[in-house]
């Protein structure tokens, strides 16, 4: 497994933001990580990346502890967090040269031709971040993420604001990326879900209340819509 979570448990003063979840991921399969806002996604994402230090508990990503070695942690994974974090006064190529200083690549050239032509940037590319849309930042947020070639990937709401086409370009890009790596996808688009996760996990104020590939869960639940499903296991009566 390139990701094994166990009892993992963030505190913040009296709140549990997490409160001993365990789950596995691993290549091969898109992992829908899913919850209401506050649930504790967000927190569990950032121990992954070692950006915070859980309060109790273990996550190991490809063997390695993500609080003993979160250097060697961090080299093999990518993120894109839900807020893409962006030089705007940079232009695309400017900006993926730098990534590619960052990670001392030895061929930059031609890496970032190969990430323009993955992520759908050939357009864009000589252009100022600050003039792209909104789908533009979005690839080039994935292109950041993936330069090194990660195992892991993390991605926090990579479609939150793109039209339908968009959408559709993404989920290809997803998709593709997980049949060689570990990718989580958190999001709150269902029918997005459904279309690229093969597995499913849903929290809900810090706990997991489900964890099922989606044919399994769907089963376990009348077959009822995945939108249903998560509403059912987090509306308010829960």
């Amino acid at each position: 497994m390139s990701i094994e979570v166990d009892n993992l448990t963030k505190v913040y003063g009296a709140q549990k933001a997490i409160d001993g979840i365990s789950f596995v991921a691993q290549p091969g399969s898109v992992l829908g990580f899913l919850g209401p806002n506050g649930a504790g996604k967000s927190t569990t994402m950032k121990i992954l990346t070692s950006y915070l230090t859980q309060t109790s508990g273990s996550a190991i990503v490809c063997g390695m502890d993500v609080s003993t070695h979160s250097m060697e942690v961090r080299r093999n994974i990518g993120y894109l967090p839900e807020h893409n974090p962006l030089y705007l006064e940079l232009y695309v190529r400017e900006a993926l040269a730098f990534i590619a200083s960052i990670y001392q690549i030895k061929h930059p050239k031609k890496r970032i031709d190969e990430l323009v032509e993955l992520c759908g940037l050939g357009d864009a590319q000589n252009k100022k971040i600050n003039a792209l849309s909104k789908g533009y930042r979005q690839r080039l947020g994935i292109a950041q993420a993936i330069f090194s070639d990660p195992s892991v990937l993390i991605l926090d709401e990579p479609s939150a604001g793109l039209d339908p086409n968009q959408v559709l370009s993404m989920r290809n890009l997803i998709s593709e990326l997980g049949k060689t790596k570990t990718v989580i996808v958190s999001t709150h688009i269902m029918q997005e879900v459904e279309a690229i996760c093969g597995e499913i996990i849903i929290i809900n104020r810090g706990k997991i209340v489900a964890n099922d590939n989606l044919i399994s869960l769907k089963a376990a639940n009348q077959n009822k819509s995945l939108e249903e499903i998560f509403i059912g296991l987090t509306g308010p009566a829960n």
